[in-house]
């Protein structure tokens, strides 16, 4: 299981949390190949979604394919868990996403008028897939900027759960 502490480390008091879970049949090696497989087109509106908030993203690219490269960085990964972060200005159309170096940049990022938010995906023991995503404002255009997308999100968030987790879960499920 996740300890809080490992994310809290990463991202300890965020403005914005949305955490979905969903357990499988399969057993959790299985089901975290399944879950680094899914692709953006297998996601159906989060993949759309995605793509619109992050133009020039292949439809067949895996989302762990995603979080491995810019604008994301890998923040802390094991055998069934990838923690990736990104920075900048998260409500605009614009792709506003400062490229970071390394972890410890993610760590120290505090410049007003941005947001940094941490994405955590992992299975449990028990088989269940989670997804954790953590976003933390800086200075008053920063909360302005992330109370602007709040709507956004509350709208959406669920598709986290029912188009990318669900197809994880049906692909590692699949021939059980």
């Amino acid at each position: 299981m996740m300890a809080p502490e490992r994310l809290d480390g990463w991202l300890a008091d965020p403005a914005l949390r949305v955490f979905h879970r969903r357990g499988s049949q399969a057993d959790p090696d299985r089901l975290w190949a399944a879950a680094r497989g899914v692709r953006i087109a297998d996601a159906q509106l989060l993949g759309r979604l995605v793509r619109w908030r992050i133009p020039g993203t292949p439809a067949e690219l895996t989302f762990d394919e995603l979080f491995r490269r810019p604008p994301f960085l890998v923040l802390e990964q094991d055998d069934r868990s990838l923690l990736a972060g990104l920075v900048g200005r998260i409500w605009t159309l614009r792709r506003d996403y400062p490229e970071l170096q390394d972890p410890e940049e993610f760590r120290r990022w505090s410049t007003a008028g941005t947001a940094r938010v941490l994405f955590a995906s992992w299975v449990e023991e028990d088989s269940t897939l989670c997804s954790e995503v953590r976003v933390e404002a800086f200075g008053r255009q920063g909360r302005v900027g992330v109370a602007t997308v709040r709507p956004l999100v509350r709208a959406f968030q669920h598709v986290i759960g029912t188009d990318g987790i669900t197809a994880a879960v049906r692909q590692a499920e699949a021939g059980l």
